[in-house]
């Protein structure tokens, strides 16, 4: 499937295509406020994945480190990229500002990482990335910026993070061929601190329980015409399968408006429960998609969440499918690679997932 980075990217859907008739297309359409063609699919499929953060000096760089010096992580992402490509939409969340090609790279505490992921992301098919974590300001303003260049050289949308006021006013809005699709992201708070003074704007944080802000930039994505708007929330404890009390009020504000459709959380490194509320759903932490920590185990453990989105009679967008993917990172001495899970890490992931009935409520905890 080709991409286009001038910014319109492409996606093959994984159950609509046969019903739609036409390959959609993701692409920046900010403000767009066009009337639904009768040629406009009346579905779409949305997959989301949990944080890409990069350690260094660990299998996952090593294995990806090229003999010019550069890295080259499309190896780590072939195993699951199918997945990922047949959406018609991906969502997924960089959690780490990049450094200049060549270096020098960081890692935890403080990260500034290779850029090339970012060209492993775009080959794999994500159309949109989540940038607003506590390790946002890592690298400071220089590499805030540097990271939203990097995406829009791919050709991957971003929200979350912002070059300038005036950015962090204007709605994130993707065309996904033919349907609006708005995204908002916020974070708990930033390490260290927050931005350099002036610049408060520069990424979206939230005193939660408190989500006003990404209420507000859920209002104007609809304004700018968005018929559907995810929310991606990068919070709360890590290692803890169950969310807060503050977690879990933040995602039911958020739900409770009727600017948000759908929340996706970050940040636990472990996956935690989806659930439906109110008929709207939310997966409170995706886990580690791409990562490698000196904690294993469950830090090893993610899921590729899949929403079909269908127009109702009544016009509205509403989750008709849902669907989460068991995924593992596997290690081996000198590579890293995200694979389907075995059968065991099935499993254990499927029984956090339900922890506050999302099977019974309708989703289907799948293989692939």
């Amino acid at each position: 499937m080709s991409r286009s980075r001038a910014g319109a990217v492409a996606g093959l859907a994984l159950f609509l295509c046969a019903c739609t008739g036409a390959e959609p297309s993701a692409a920046p359409v900010t403000g767009s406020s066009a009337p639904v063609s009768s040629a406009v699919p009346q579905s779409f499929t949305l997959v989301a994945t949990g944080d890409v953060l990069i350690h260094q000096d660990l299998a996952l760089t090593a294995g990806a480190l090229q003999d010019d010096g550069s890295y080259d992580f499309s190896a780590v992402l072939a195993p699951v990229a199918p997945l990922i490509e047949a959406a018609d939409l991906a969502v997924c969340h960089l959690e780490t500002p990049v450094a200049p090609r060549g270096g020098p790279y960081r890692g935890y505490p403080s990260f500034a990482v290779q850029p090339e992921i970012v060209d492993a992301l775009a080959g794999a098919g994500y159309d949109l990335c989540s940038t607003a974590s506590n390790h946002s300001m890592d690298d400071g303003t220089d590499g805030l910026v540097r990271t939203l260049d990097t995406l829009d050289a791919a050709g991957i949308a971003h929200s979350g993070t912002y070059r300038t006021e005036a950015d962090s006013l204007g709605p994130t809005v993707v065309d996904v061929g033919g349907i609006r699709v708005g995204h908002v992201a916020g974070t708990y708070g930033l390490n260290g601190g927050g931005p350099p003074a002036g610049r408060a704007w520069s990424v979206e944080t939230e005193d939660l329980p408190d989500v006003a802000d990404m209420l507000a930039a859920a209002a104007r994505a609809r304004a700018a015409g968005a018929e559907v708007v995810i929310a991606s929330l990068h919070c709360c404890v890590e290692y803890d399968h169950d969310p807060t009390d503050a977690q879990a009020a933040a995602v039911h504000a958020l739900l409770a408006s009727p600017d948000v459709d759908l929340v996706l959380g970050h940040h636990a490194h472990v996956v935690q429960p989806v659930e439906q509320i109110a008929g709207e759903w939310a997966a409170y932490g995706l886990g580690n998609f791409v990562a490698q920590m000196a904690r294993q185990g469950d830090t090893y453990d993610s899921v590729l969440a899949r929403f079909t989105f269908t127009r109702g009679a009544e016009g509205r967008f509403t989750v008709t499918r849902a669907e989460a993917v068991p995924l593992r990172i596997e290690v081996d001495p000198g590579s890293v690679q995200v694979v389907p899970a075995d059968p065991a890490t099935f499993d254990r992931v499927a029984e956090v997932l339900d922890r506050r009935g999302a099977v019974a409520s309708g989703l289907g905890i799948v293989p692939g």
